[in-house]
C-alpha cells in the first residue's frame, strides 16, 4: 500500500529560555532565522515555519533588515507563522483569560507588522493541553492544531488526526506530531523512520517535522538534500517541504474523523508543581492585571484618566512571555527564574499603579463631608456581583483613633463589629483592625470610623479551646495532629472521617524523579509527617476566630493559622512552609467522609471532572469534592497540582502538591552524583492561602467558582479624606443579572484595542448549563440582554455613542464575520 503523502515541516523549535536565560535565546532566535532565510536563497522548493510572535518581535525591534527580509517571504508564502500565540507557554498553567491575551496581542501584532494572521496552532514542546483550548483557539481564528505530548506511550487517542471538541461545542483539527519536533543535523532517514512506525498505515496525507531545535538552529543544507534523497526511495513514502496550513488543508477532506472531547493528558506531572513561586507570582499578576483593567476602565469613563491600554497591553506581555513552558513549569536553570522575578515584578507593578491611580480618581469624586475625629474608607470590590469579605485595614501615624474604633456603613448607617489585628509594623503608633464589608457589584461603599467603646485586642483570646464556629460554618482542630476533628456546616454533618485509617495532614513523599518526573504518573509513596510542636488560639472576637498550629518535619517547618471570619462560607488557612528538603515533595491531604464524591476541578475558563486514581492533574483556583448529601471546595491562591485517591474506605482523600525539591533543570537520563554540589528547587519560606469550604448540594449551588475568584482577586480598601463630589456613598458600576446570572463569571472590563473610545465585556459560563443573563453597565448608562452556551466564553464590544448595539466579537476583538483587519491575504 502506498503511504502518504508525507509533508516535511522544515522548523527550529526555539526554547527562549530553558538550560539558558532569554538573553541567550534572544541572540538564538536571530541566528536560526537568518539561516533560514539563507537556506530559502539556496533551494526554491525550500519553505520554512516558525511560531512565537514575541521572537518576530524581538527581531523588529534590533534588526530591521532581517525583519524586512523576514516580511518579504512572509509574502511569498515561504516563511510560514503558526502558533498565533506571544510564545508556546505551558499549556496548563495560565489563566483563562491569559490564553485569550496570547492570541490577541498576537494576531493583532502579526496584522499590523507582517500583513498576516495565524490560522494554525502549535504548541509541540509543553506538558499536555487542557480542555478549554479548542474553544479559545477557533475563537482567535485558529482551526487546527499541532502537538506533541503527551506522545502515544502516555495516552491513546482515537487517532493520530482528530477533531478536538470544547464543551460549548467549538472544534478543531488536531495532529499528534509523530516522534519529535526536532531531528539532528545530519541526515534524517532514522528520524523518518521513526516517526513513520508510529503513523497510520494510509493513503491520506502525514505530517512530520524536522530541523534542529531547543537552542534553534532549523533545518541543514543535509537535512534538506536528505530529503530529496528519501523522496527517491520506493520504502518513504512522497515526500516534499510543505506548510502546515497546507496539510492541515488536505487532511480536513475525509470523512470519519473521530471526535475527543476532553484534555490531553498527563505529560511531566512534576510540572504541575515545581518552582512555587514563579507559578504563585504568575497567578498573582494575572489578578492584579484583571482588576487593574477594570478599574482603569470605570475611572476612564468617570474621571478622565489617561488611557492605559498601552501599559497593561506591556505588562501582560511580560506575564505572558514568563509563561512559556520552561518557565512556569519550573523546568528551567535558576538564573532564569532571577529574570522572571523582574519581569513578573514589573507587571505587577504597572498594574497596581494604575489600580491605584483608578481607584483613587473614583474615590476623590465621593461625597465625603467634613467631620472631627472621623476617619472615611472606602472599600472596592472588583466583581461583578455582590460581596461579602472581612476587611483588613491599616490606620496611619499619628492615627487619628487612638482608642476604641467604631465602624459604620456609610455616614449614618449601621454599626458594624470591629476587631483589632496584627498590625504588619511592631512599633508604637500603627494598628491594623477588621470588619465585614456587604459590596455593591463592581463598585465600592463608604464605611466610616469613628471613637468607639469597645475594640477586640488580638493578644486576649477569651478561652483556649480549638473549636472554630461562626453560625455558618463550624470547625474542631485535633491538637494532636493539627489537621481538623470536625469540619461542618451549621447544621450539616462532620465531614471529617472517623480515624479508622489515619491520613496524615502534611504527608512527606520521597522523590528521586527529574524536575519534570518524566515517567511517572503519581507521587503518593509517603515517607513521613509533619508532627505537631505547638498549637495555641490566637483570636476569637467577632470578626476573626485563629488557631495556629505548628509543626516540624527534620529541617523543616510549617505553620497553619486556620483563620474563620464572621458571615465567611469557609475557614480559610494561612499557610507559611520553610522547606530544607531535597528530593521530597509535600503534600497537603484532606481525607472526606462523602460516599459516591464527585472530583471536579477548575481548568483555564472552565472545570472537568476527574478521575479518583491519585495520579497529578492541573487544576486552577479550586478542587471539589461533591457527593449526594454536598460536599467540600478546597480553594487556594497558588496551587496547581492536586490528586484525589478514591481508594479509602471507599471515601475520597483530596491532595494538593505544594512543595517539590528536585534539582534545577535536572532531566533524565542524568543521573546526580552522590557528591555534587546541586542547587534544588523550592528552599526556603514560601507563603499560600488556602480555604476549605463544606457545602450542601454541589458546588454549582455553592457558589464555588466565585468564592474562589473573591480568594484570588481580593478587595480593597482606601482610606479616604474629606471633599465634596458627586458619587454616593454606594455605587456599583457592572453587574450580571437574571434568573441564571449564578453561572456567568464578567472576568474582563477593558478598553478596546483600537482605541475607538469602546468598552469590551468578557465573561464565560461557569456550570456547564445555558445561561441568559442581562450584562449590566451604568457608569456606561447601557446593558446587554445575551445567551452563554453550556461552558462559553463570549466577548462583546459596546461602541462609544450609546445608542451603538453591543456587538458579538471574537477574541480577538474583531467581527468573526469579517476578514481580518491589515491582512492582506
Amino acid at each position: 500500500m502506498t503511504r502518504g503523502p508525507l509533508h516535511m515541516i522544515g522548523n527550529a523549535h526555539i526554547d527562549a529560555v530553558w538550560l539558558w536565560q532569554w538573553q541567550e535565546g534572544y541572540q538564538e532566535v536571530r541566528a536560526t532565522f537568518r539561516s533560514a532565510l539563507d537556506r530559502m536563497d539556496e533551494y526554491p522548493d525550500y519553505v520554512f515555519t516558525a511560531d512565537s510572535v514575541a521572537y518576530f518581535s524581538w527581531i523588529a525591534e534590533h534588526d530591521p533588515g532581517l525583519f524586512d527580509r523576514i516580511r518579504k517571504r512572509v509574502a511569498e508564502g515561504r516563511f510560514e507563522i503558526v502558533g498565533g500565540w506571544w510564545v508556546e507557554p505551558d499549556c496548563n498553567l495560565p489563566g483563562g483569560e491569559a490564553f485569550v491575551r496570547h492570541a490577541l496581542y498576537s494576531q493583532r501584532w502579526l496584522a499590523e507588522h507582517l500583513g498576516v494572521i495565524a490560522t494554525v496552532g502549535c504548541n509541540v514542546d509543553p506538558f499536555g493541553h487542557n480542555a478549554t483550548l479548542p474553544q479559545l483557539l477557533s475563537k482567535a481564528r485558529l482551526d487546527s492544531y499541532a502537538f506533541l505530548r503527551p506522545q502515544s506511550h502516555e495516552r491513546e487517542l482515537p487517532g493520530q488526526k482528530f477533531w478536538w471538541e470544547s464543551m460549548d461545542g467549538s472544534r478543531v483539527l488536531a495532529y499528534r506530531i509523530p516522534h519529535e519536533y526536532c531531528s539532528p543535523g545530519g541526515e534524517i532517514s532514522g528520524h523518518v523512520t521513526k516517526a513513520l512506525q508510529q503513523l497510520p498505515v494510509t493513503t491520506e496525507p502525514l505530517m512530520v517535522f524536522y530541523g534542529v531545535g531547543n537552542h534553534g538552529g532549523g533545518p541543514t543544507i543535509e537535512n534538506i538534500e536528505s530529503i530529496k534523497q528519501l523522496a527517491q526511495r520506493d520504502l518513504f513514502p512522497t515526500m516534499f517541504p510543505s506548510t502546515m496550513r497546507r496539510f492541515f488543508d488536505e487532511a480536513r477532506g475525509f470523512d470519519d474523523i473521530p471526535v475527543h472531547s476532553t484534555e490531553l493528558q498527563p505529560h511531566a506531572i512534576g510540572c504541575y508543581a515545581a518552582h512555587s513561586e514563579v507559578k504563585r507570582q504568575n497567578r498573582l499578576a494575572e489578578q492584579l492585571l484583571l482588576a487593574a483593567e477594570k478599574w482603569a476602565t470605570v475611572a476612564g469613563v468617570l474621571s478622565g484618566t489617561p488611557d492605559a491600554t498601552a501599559e497593561l497591553g506591556h505588562a501582560w506581555k511580560q506575564v505572558l512571555f514568563n509563561q512559556f513552558h520552561d518557565i512556569a513549569a519550573g523546568t528551567a536553570i535558576e538564573p532564569a527564574y532571577d529574570d522572571a522575578r523582574d519581569q513578573l515584578g514589573e507587571a505587577k507593578s504597572i498594574a497596581a499603579r494604575l489600580a491605584n491611580r483608578s481607584i483613587q480618581s473614583i474615590a476623590r469624586q465621593i461625597d465625603v463631608p467634613a467631620e472631627a475625629k472621623m476617619v472615611p474608607v472606602a472599600v472596592f470590590n472588583p466583581h461583578p456581583w455582590p460581596v461579602t469579605a472581612t476587611v483588613e485595614l491599616e490606620l496611619g501615624y499619628p492615627a487619628p483613633l487612638r482608642g476604641a474604633i467604631a465602624v459604620t456603613e456609610g455616614l449614618a448607617g449601621r454599626s458594624l463589629e470591629m476587631q483589632e489585628i496584627r498590625s504588619a509594623a511592631t512599633a508604637n503608633g500603627r494598628r491594623r483592625v477588621a470588619f465585614v464589608a456587604e459590596l455593591p457589584a463592581l463598585g465600592y461603599q463608604l464605611y466610616t470610623l469613628r471613637p468607639g467603646e469597645s475594640a477586640y485586642h488580638l493578644g486576649t483570646p477569651s478561652r483556649d479551646d480549638l473549636v472554630l464556629d461562626n453560625g455558618i460554618v463550624r470547625v474542631e482542630v485535633d491538637p494532636k495532629t493539627g489537621w481538623l476533628k470536625s469540619l461542618a456546616t451549621a447544621d450539616g454533618p462532620n465531614l471529617v472521617p472517623a480515624k479508622k485509617k489515619q491520613v496524615a495532614h502534611a504527608q512527606v513523599i520521597d522523590d528521586d524523579t527529574d524536575t519534570w518526573s518524566h515517567g511517572v504518573r503519581s507521587l503518593w509513596k509517603a515517607s513521613g509527617a509533619f508532627e505537631v510542636t505547638r498549637i495555641r488560639r490566637l483570636a476569637d472576637g467577632p470578626v476573626r476566630q485563629i488557631v495556629r498550629v505548628e509543626s516540624a518535619y527534620e529541617r523543616s517547618t510549617l505553620v497553619e493559622e486556620y483563620v474563620l471570619d464572621a458571615g465567611a462560607e469557609s475557614v480559610e488557612v494561612r499557610v507559611t512552609i520553610d522547606w530544607r528538603e531535597q528530593l521530597k515533595t509535600l503534600k497537603l491531604c484532606f481525607p472526606f467522609a462523602l460516599d459516591d464524591a464527585e472530583a471536579t476541578h477548575e481548568i483555564p475558563y472552565g472545570h472537568l471532572v476527574r478521575e479518583q486514581n491519585r495520579e497529578e492533574v492541573p487544576s486552577h483556583a479550586w478542587v471539589d469534592l461533591s457527593g449526594p448529601g454536598g460536599g467540600v471546595a478546597l480553594l487556594n491562591d497558588g496551587k496547581y497540582s492536586f490528586a484525589v485517591d478514591g481508594s479509602v474506605d471507599g471515601r475520597p482523600v483530596l491532595a494538593m502538591t505544594c512543595v517539590r525539591s528536585p534539582v534545577y533543570a535536572w532531566h533524565d537520563p542524568r543521573q546526580l552524583d552522590d557528591d555534587g554540589v546541586y542547587e534544588y528547587l523550592d528552599q526556603g519560606i514560601q507563603k499560600f492561602r488556602y480555604r476549605l469550604q463544606p457545602h450542601a448540594g454541589d458546588w454549582r449551588t455553592a457558589g464555588v467558582v466565585r468564592q474562589a475568584a473573591l480568594l484570588n482577586q481580593p478587595v480593597t480598601p482606601l482610606i479616604e479624606c474629606f471633599h465634596r463630589g458627586p458619587l454616593p456613598e454606594q455605587q456599583s458600576f457592572a453587574s450580571v443579572e437574571g434568573p441564571d446570572a449564578d453561572q456567568v463569571v464578567l472576568s474582563v472590563l477593558k478598553k478596546d484595542e483600537d482605541d475607538n473610545g469602546a468598552v469590551v465585556v468578557r465573561g464565560y459560563e461557569t456550570s456547564g448549563r445555558e445561561a441568559s443573563v442581562t450584562i449590566a453597565l451604568p457608569f456606561l448608562g447601557r446593558s446587554v440582554e445575551t445567551v452563554f452556551r453550556p461552558g462559553e466564553v463570549k466577548t462583546l464590544v459596546l461602541g462609544a455613542a450609546e445608542d451603538a448595539p453591543a456587538v458579538e466579537v471574537d477574541l480577538l476583538e474583531w467581527d468573526p464575520n469579517k476578514p481580518p483587519p491589515g491582512v492582506i491575504r
